[in-house]
């Protein structure tokens, strides 16, 4: 059996269209309806990367704005993303995720369950590492105060991809779920166990761009990810707010 691979794709704020000619008129509608600009444009910049990174893992061409305004995604009653071509399910799952500028979307085929998570390396706090990890998830960041800041943003995405493959959020305690770090490498992809308090087991996977981490999780074994491009635009990703020059509007 050919191991799944999940597929990811990248796209910064720089590159999201002023116009709205790739989107259906009630994904317009409903994406200016958002009053404050971060909210409205990060859900721009979200579904723009999702149509981009479902048109080169289906074979669509990215760049025909017929084709992008036929991959449309819906929220499931749970949050979770549906893919649709011309309204049938696309028989993918894909899995969003936005920081400071950036968005991620991956893709794997069939119905595995998928999730992602992009998180900036940033300063944690003692008092958020205690009340949000497990005690062994604790133990791990303090006995390694050098990398502090990168393994507490690791494990924190890492839990925000696993409760997306649960598809509940942060609804669920990040404690019932506990991420481990294990010290394999497969092409520049660190590997993850997260296990859950009902003894679920998930597949993970991490890596470092610059000033970001991504972490990457599924409820059955996988391959690494791959970028739909080479390279990956998040090798050379910076870290921006631009909603900041104009907050409402």
């Amino acid at each position: 059996m050919t191991e799944l691979h999940p597929s990811y794709f990248a796209v910064g704020m720089a590159d999201l269209p002023a116009h709205d000619r790739w989107l259906t008129a009630p994904e317009a509608q409903r994406l200016h309806s958002f009053r404050y600009t971060k909210r409205r444009e990060e859900a721009r910049l979200g579904r723009w990367t999702a149509k981009r990174t479902l048109a080169l893992a289906l074979g669509h061409d990215p760049d025909d704005l017929d084709q992008l305004r036929s991959l449309v995604i819906r929220n499931a009653a749970d949050g979770a993303p549906e893919v649709f071509v011309d309204g049938d399910p696309a028989g993918v799952r894909i899995s969003m995720t936005d920081r400071a500028d950036w968005a991620v979307c991956t893709v794997l085929d069939g119905a595995t369950e998928i999730g992602v998570d992009l998180e900036l390396v940033e300063h944690r706090s003692l008092g958020f590492v205690t009340d949000w990890f497990t005690a062994a998830e604790r133990e791990f960041v303090l006995d390694r105060p050098d990398d502090h800041d990168l393994l507490a943003n690791l494990i924190w995405s890492a839990k925000e991809s696993v409760l997306k493959v649960l598809r509940t959020g942060l609804r669920r305690d990040t404690r019932s779920v506990e991420v481990t770090v294990l010290d394999d490498v497969d092409h520049g992809w660190g590997v993850l166990r997260v296990t859950s308090e009902e003894g679920g087991e998930f597949s993970g996977w991490w890596r470092r761009f610059g000033e970001f981490v991504l972490t990457c999780a599924t409820e059955l074994p996988t391959g690494c990810p791959a970028s739909l491009v080479d390279p990956s635009p998040l090798d050379a990703a910076v870290p921006s707010h631009t909603w900041m020059a104009r907050p409402i509007g």
